[in-house]
């Protein structure tokens, strides 16, 4: 007889789901004292599909839930797909796409979603014509709208939906193709703990496998779901459990242990992909990671060749009973019975377990591997695949490994074992005086760390591990009379400062291959192929840069507010001459306007208030050339005709500086300007208008101009002085968000110092939002300072462009 604790604990069975999915659970509890509870009163949450927020806010080590944030980054399909392949992405730049770890790597399929990847979906096609195709909802189960594609022009353009590559090659059972049900269960997320039950099934389809019979669900798809609906079927619903599929690989003269080894490794590798995705949300959710769990259902289909390939993982698995008796449903119930018991079991879900020593002079490592030894102990048929025996298996996987994943290594180990050295990935570093900025090159993200953390960047990058880091910030530390500092705290700062480093991918672990110092594309990114819309209306021509367009608007407010806008820039085109030039337009829909050029929508959902502006980014955008750039922002020229640019985002507040810079100095504002890093630093306005100041193309903007002075919003909006002067990186930090390049990638690392260089020569300055604005006499004196073109400057620091 089971001992039963008091107070009475009570579980909450939350979700959409019948009774018979959670009844292995309740019996479980109910076997052991426990009551029924309900969303507020629980100790044990068993929730089908993720919970409420809040109730992530109520679980400790005590109070057990069975999900954590962030799960999506695997049962998701196209956020799976995008875990793994960006794992694959950093394995291949660190190790080699020839590398042992990279081929360990090769277990999914290539995946498009919809619609941002439709033109990369028909383009992979064209070049493969043998290759077929399967239409799945990117979240969605047992099976419901899953299809193979006679023909991939078929993948739909609505969101939600993903087209992968498909596996023509299934292994069968009896001429039925199958996959494999597998539960894998995520103990703990740092550390890492990673379990495979022992038991699953084989999910046979209901009719034979025929490759030419795409549009027969029942031979191609292996969802029981879908199969219960055969009638043709005698036996529409199969389950094998994998004790006889194991066996009956063996009677087939196949191996099936090094099968499993390989399925183990795709499981552990899998989960490693997520987990920071899972431990970042976690952590911005509020939850203790201590109080959640995942049990997962992984289906993995094995190929002719006895490869095995992920196919998904899927949210709260089915535990209810699928197949008759007859033919697999007496096992499945007892195996899925099992699975619930020793998941309990190993979870400690009743507290059974003695707490563990958690004082601030208890062992940490000696700490983490008794918790895991005797949750293993525990573990019934549950295998633990990580931490692994030998932990050099899978540390290089991750991003950067926890500091709690490196000291439960070392204590089961019983060493100390490696610690990761780091590299740099997509990084620019900009350095001035003793400041660091860091630029990500892939995504165009601009970092600013402090003293602190820029020294631990400077160490890292010179090939110490973070726990040498740790000892020398710990000596830097220290100072004649004065108490040491916390070194566990201070070496908990270092691996986390890292890790977001990592994360954010401008680190990663060292290998064996030299990483591009600058990439200007991110793992697995496609770039989207413009979209063809229909189209109509008036014609009027618009003039810029050189270049005329035809523009068609079907809106007589549209029409109005762009005549307005670009004042002297627009005239009406007869049929005939509209023919000859490239084509703009401006179309209604459901939910507002439509920019579109030639076919390629280039902007959608715009409000009336919103055309005029991405209108006018599109001319920006068509005046960047290959050896100049374009900086997207506000260019005051005074009557003396020096330039001051305007780095302020969109916003009421930034409207209202403007106009006082255009009043106190008499001179004129325009947007757009063209830049040549090479040279003299002088600039080509490009005299579009800005909307925010002034409707109408301002009068009187020079065809060049010298930039004497920048101007900015103040760093994170915080308080300061009118005019206070600026840093080159602050400044530098709002200019890069401006600036556009002739194939619309991120800046290049070189472009991006050279820029700094400029600025540094610039007078800078900034303004604070909220704050009282400059008098009219106080910005009148300090344009008064920048003198003339070609004369000497008053700046905010001695610096000198070097063009």
């Amino acid at each position: 007889m089971t001992e039963q604790h008091s107070p009475t604990r009570r579980f909450w069975l939350g979700g959409k789901r019948a009774a018979e999915q959670d009844r292995f659970f309740c019996e479980a509890l109910e076997q052991l004292g426990w009551e029924a509870g309900d969303e507020t009163h629980w100790d044990a949450g068993w929730v089908t599909g993720m919970p409420d927020a809040e109730q992530f806010h109520r679980v400790s080590p005590q109070r057990r839930l069975n999900h954590f944030p962030g799960n999506a980054a695997l049962t998701v399909k196209s956020r799976l797909h995008d875990s793994l392949a960006v794992l694959r992405e950093r394995i291949r730049e660190s190790h080699g796409a020839d590398s042992e770890l990279a081929a360990r790597l090769a277990f999914f399929p290539r995946a498009y979603v919809m619609p941002h990847d439709y033109h990369a979906l028909q383009e992979a096609a064209l070049a493969n014509p043998g290759q077929r195709w399967i239409l799945k909802p990117t979240n969605a189960s047992k099976g419901k709208g899953i299809r193979v594609l006679r023909d991939v022009a078929e993948a739909p353009l609505a969101p939600d939906w993903m087209v992968q590559e498909y596996l023509a090659n299934p292994h069968t059972i009896r001429g039925h193709k199958y996959v494999l049900r597998l539960y894998v269960l995520i103990s703990a997320i740092e550390p890492l703990r990673v379990y495979l039950y022992r038991q699953g099934f084989a999910k046979l389809a209901s009719e034979p496998w025929d490759p030419e019979d795409a549009d027969n669900p029942y031979s191609q798809l292996t969802n029981p779901d879908i199969n219960a609906l055969n009638a043709r079927a005698e036996v529409p619903v199969e389950f094998i459990d994998l004790d006889r599929y194991r066996q009956w690989l063996r009677d087939q003269g196949h191996d099936d242990d090094q099968l499993f080894a390989r399925i183990h490794d795709l499981v552990a590798l899998t989960v490693i992909s997520a987990v920071d995705a899972i431990r970042q949300r976690t952590a911005r959710a509020g939850a203790d990671p201590r109080g959640c769990y995942e049990l997962l259902g992984l289906d993995c289909l094995v190929d002719d060749t006895l490869k095995p390939w992920i196919l998904e993982c899927n949210l709260s698995p089915s535990l209810g009973i699928c197949a008759g008796p007859e033919s697999g449903g007496r096992i499945e119930e007892a195996v899925k019975g099992g699975l619930v018991r020793d998941m309990i079991s190993l979870l400690d879900i009743d507290g059974a377990a003695p707490p563990a020593d958690e004082s601030s002079g208890a062992d940490v490592s000696a700490r983490l591997v008794a918790e895991a030894e005797a949750e293993l102990a525990r573990a019934g048929d549950f295998q633990r695949l990580f931490p692994a025996a030998e932990p050099s298996r899978y540390l290089p996987y991750f991003s950067l490994p926890a500091l709690a994943d490196i000291q439960l290594a070392d204590g089961l180990a019983g060493r100390a074992v490696a610690r990761p050295v780091l590299q740099r990935r997509h990084v620019a570093e900009l350095l001035d005086d003793d400041q660091l900025a860091l630029y990500a090159t892939h995504t165009g993200r601009y970092y600013r760390p402090n003293d602190s953390a820029a020294l631990i960047w400077l160490l890292a990058t010179e090939g110490l591990d973070p726990d040498a880091i740790a000892l020398e910030l710990a000596r830097a530390a220290v100072t004649e009379g004065d108490p040491p500092p916390d070194h566990q705290a201070l070496r908990r700062d270092v691996w986390a400062t890292l890790a977001r480093w990592c994360r954010a991918g401008l680190l990663c672990q060292q290998g064996s291959m030299a990483v591009p110092a600058s990439p200007t594309t991110g793992a697995g990114e496609s770039r989207p192929t413009p979209t063809t819309v229909a189209s109509s209306g008036r014609a009027m021509q618009l003039a810029f840069d050189g270049r005329r367009w035809a523009l068609h608007v079907d809106s007589a407010p549209a029409s109005a507010r762009l005549s307005d806008l670009l004042e002297g820039r627009l005239v009406p085109l007869s049929d005939e001459a509209a023919s000859r030039l490239p084509r703009l337009e401006v179309l209604r829909d459901p939910a507002g306007y439509t920019l579109a050029t030639d076919g390629e929508v280039l902007a959608s959902r715009l409000t009336l208030a919103q055309l005029g502006s991405a209108l006018l980014a599109h001319l920006v955008r068509q005046a960047a050339t290959a050896d100049r750039l374009v900086i997207d922002a506000g260019l005051l020229v005074t009557p003396q005709g020096s330039g001051v640019l305007c780095l302020f985002p969109a916003g009421e507040q930034s409207g209202d500086a403007l106009r006082q810079l255009v009043s106190a100095s008499g001179g004129v504002l325009a947007r757009g300007l063209r830049l040549t890093m090479a040279g003299a630093p002088r600039v080509e306005p490009l005299g579009l208008p800005m909307p925010e100041v002034a409707v109408g193309s301002p009068a009187g903007v020079p065809e060049s101009v010298e930039i004497r002075s920048v101007l900015c919003m103040h760093p994170d909006g915080s308080p300061g002085a009118a005019l206070d002067p600026a840093s080159s990186l602050d400044v530098l930090g709002a200019l890069l968000p401006c600036c556009v390049s002739v194939t619309g990638a991120p800046l290049d690392a070189h472009t991006v110092t050279a820029l700094g260089e400029w600025l540094s020569g610039l007078d800078r300055r900034s303004l604070s939002p909220g704050e009282e604005e400059p008098s009219p006499t106080a910005v009148a004196a300090w344009l008064a300072t920048l003198g003339e073109p070609g004369t000497s400057a008053s700046r905010s620091d001695t610096a000198t462009a070097n063009g």
